[in-house]
């Protein structure tokens, strides 16, 4: 099985990558093997633009059975614990439009884009599970990708009444996007380390959000 783990920033996975330093085998920078499975890293940076250009490029010269977005996020639901870990199948962007006094116009209610058009469906970008070759005992939810994080009450209650998201990240929709026009299966996990409100890192567990993810991996990569 050919594994691309895909994350905005190293740190997000560093525990991870370490364990597969130590454990498994490695010929080439970032691309490690244990018996028939590899495991190649790519740490694609922060927002829409960088994760969809270095995920297409990794694209363009290897096929993949599996693209695993990891990451940690923001959470709308506060049914969703700080420090919980989810799989997020739906994905919408968030900040791609314009405002029109105090509301947001996506490209779909501008007509700029036809919301049933593929990759899209409805305006959202669903992951078609049902191929994958791994099984993801977690909590599904939706997401929202936006290339400014939501800082104030203003936005959050904006962006939630408009897209009723689960969770918020900076790339997720990038990867949904990219993935579902190529044909590649894929999923994105993330590890929920604050609420979406107005911005106070004071009650973030960032720690506790990297701490869960990298063990739901690790033990991920313990089944092949």
């Amino acid at each position: 099985m050919n594994i691309m783990l895909i994350a905005a920033t190293g740190a997000e996975i560093a525990l991870t990558l370490a364990y597969l330093r130590e454990n498994w085998s490695s010929t080439t920078e970032g691309l490690f093997h244990l018996g028939n499975t590899s495991v190649r890293i790519l740490i694609t940076g922060v927002g829409i633009t960088a994760t969809t250009y270095h995920l297409t490029k990794a694209l363009a010269t290897d096929r993949f059975d599996l693209l695993l977005m990891s990451g940690i996020s923001g959470a709308y639901d506060r049914s969703i614990s700080l420090g919980d870990l989810v799989f997020v199948t739906e994905e919408v962007f968030g900040d791609l439009g314009a405002e029109d006094g105090y509301n947001f116009l996506d490209v779909f209610d501008l007509a700029l884009q036809p919301s049933d058009a593929p990759p899209f469906y409805g305006k959202c970008l669903i992951n078609p599970t049902a191929n994958l070759r791994i099984q993801i005992d977690l909590q599904r939810v939706s997401g929202l990708t936006c290339n400014t994080v939501t800082g104030t009450s203003f936005t959050a209650l904006a962006r939630e009444k408009k897209y009723n998201p689960q969770v918020e990240s900076m790339e997720g929709a990038a990867l949904h996007y990219v993935a579902l026009l190529e044909g590649v299966p894929f999923a994105q996990i993330r590890s929920i380390s604050n609420y979406v409100e107005k911005r106070d890192r004071s009650s973030w567990e960032v720690e506790l959000a990297v701490s869960n993810l990298n063990k739901w991996l690790i033990n991920l990569l313990n089944t092949f």
